[in-house]
């Protein structure tokens, strides 16, 4: 196997040395498993917050199948492909890469930007603004700057004679982001602004109201609304810190540090997170087992979406078998109505629609419906599907003749029509319950397979030591 999964050999190499403190619970085709692997994914899996629940003798054989489709898919190559290493290499990366950051690099990080936000105030406070601004468009004509200056005149003009600062930003701003809150503007420093507006802002005392000037983008007038010294160092640690995390500043870091590794050792990136994910894993059990979980858990979904699911999902016929021979178990209990619920803006489209699919299968409705009147515009609106009663208050109305029922038309869409079969007694075909017979059938593929594993691969537990797990 590849260099990249030398990790996955260390269990085999801590048995040795520690056989008695972690003995080996089961064999699964030679491949022991110790107690803390075993306890690992049992305690995960049946933590707070998990409904279905299950005993130790009723997870081991879980955990078995858990692991012959593993081994199945190793048997496959499957860990070979390129599509998998690099999705395995991406969860995996996510747990080591943060272990290369040296200690103290973030806090490091954290106290240069603070002592970068004072070096950017060049000793001035930081200020709340609030404005009202007349917009203007960088080609706007003579006349069209003169009716805005007109117009911010009026707005100063206003203020001085007593108006509501914010309610009349609310109503005259157009800068739409701040008229909601009153003109309201985000604390600003020096270079965070046009100079234009910087200047003026800095000119100001709390609540003085500007005269109208010109920026770039139109005519301003702003209230200072506060002014403040940037907060200490111990007040801004936490959100500098959220900020840099979501700039991935521990990634950048652990770049950092594999970038020096490779440039003195003349090895890639990779070889250096595969060799550094053997050592951490090899200290830290909690790490290799969640690691292992990412390796297993990605090779059994490809082999069993591979074998399984995709193929029975596909089998159509295998699975209008399925449904005829396990009819039974679809029975319901009222009627369903097959069919579809569609909503017109022309009332001659609803008896147009019916003509249109009435001799074509249902799963030809839809293109049907789209090449003849969807084509250019939307003319017609469907929801198709098996109902039952309460589902929509359309088929309620209409196909199950409920008199308490009211249509209820889609906006801009007034006509409303069915096309369907009301199924008293259960579906009349597997694709009426398809999500359902899916499921049941691949349900079954896989009872088959792992049914079938259990005959290729040997499986040994120890009971004595399965007794011991979570109880040692």
């Amino acid at each position: 196997m590849k260099k990249i999964f030398i990790v996955f050999a260390l269990a085999t190499v801590a048995m040795t040395a520690f056989a008695q403190e972690d003995p080996i619970v089961m064999r699964i085709n030679g491949a022991p498993v110790t107690r803390s692997e075993f306890e690992y994914n049992y305690n995960k899996n049946n933590s707070e917050g998990v409904i279905d629940k299950k005993n130790v003798e009723e997870y081991a054989e879980l955990f078995v199948n858990y692991k012959l489709k593993v081994l199945a898919a190793l048997d496959d190559h499957l860990d070979t492909l390129s599509s998998y290493q690099k999705e395995f290499r991406q969860y995996r990366d996510q747990q080591i890469r943060p272990l290369l950051v040296p200690e103290g690099a973030k806090e490091k990080e954290v106290r240069a930007y603070y002592d970068g936000m004072i070096a950017r105030l060049e000793g001035k406070q930081l200020l709340q603004p609030a404005h009202i601004l007349i917009h203007l468009t960088q080609d706007a004509t003579e006349e069209q700057r003169a009716a805005a200056k007109v117009r911010i005149d009026s707005v100063y003009q206003a203020l001085q004679d007593g108006a509501d600062f914010a309610e009349l930003a609310k109503s005259v701003s157009q800068d739409p982001s701040s008229a909601v809150r009153g003109g309201l503007l985000p604390w600003i420093g020096p270079n965070q602004v046009v100079k234009e507006f910087e200047d003026v802002a800095y000119s100001l005392e709390v609540n003085e109201i500007s005269k109208p000037f010109l920026m770039p983008f139109g005519y301003d007038v702003i209230k200072l609304m506060g002014k403040k010294d940037l907060e200490s160092y111990e007040e801004l640690h936490d959100m500098i810190m959220k900020y840099l995390d979501g700039q991935g500043i521990e990634n950048h870091l652990a770049q950092q540090v594999l970038d020096s590794i490779a440039g003195q050792n003349e090895k890639t990136i990779e070889e250096i997170l595969d060799e550094k994910t053997e050592e951490l894993c090899a200290k830290d059990n909690e790490l290799k087992y969640l690691v292992q979980e990412y390796h297993d858990g990605l090779l059994l979904f490809e082999e069993c979406n591979t074998r399984i699911w995709e193929p029975a999902a596909k089998d159509t016929l295998a699975l209008a078998s399925y449904f005829k021979q396990n009819k039974k178990q679809y029975a319901w209990d009222e009627p369903h109505y097959s069919g579809m619920v569609y909503y017109c803006k022309e009332p001659a489209d609803v008896k147009a629609v019916q003509k249109l699919v009435k001799k074509l299968p249902q799963d030809k409705w839809m293109g049907a419906i789209r090449e003849t009147f969807n084509k250019d515009s939307i003319m017609v609106r469907v929801e198709r599907r098996v109902f039952k009663k309460g589902d929509n208050a359309n088929i309620d109305k209409l196909a199950f003749k409920d008199k308490g029922a009211e249509l209820k038309p889609v906006k801009n869409y007034p006509y409303v029509g069915i096309f369907g079969k009301v199924l008293k007694k259960g579906p009349a075909e597997w694709t009426d319950v398809g999500n359902q017979v899916v499921s049941d059938y691949q349900r079954l593929k896989e009872d088959e397979f792992v049914a079938e594993l259990r005959k290729r691969y040997t499986v040994e537990i120890d009971e004595s030591v399965l007794k011991t797990v979570n109880n040692h």
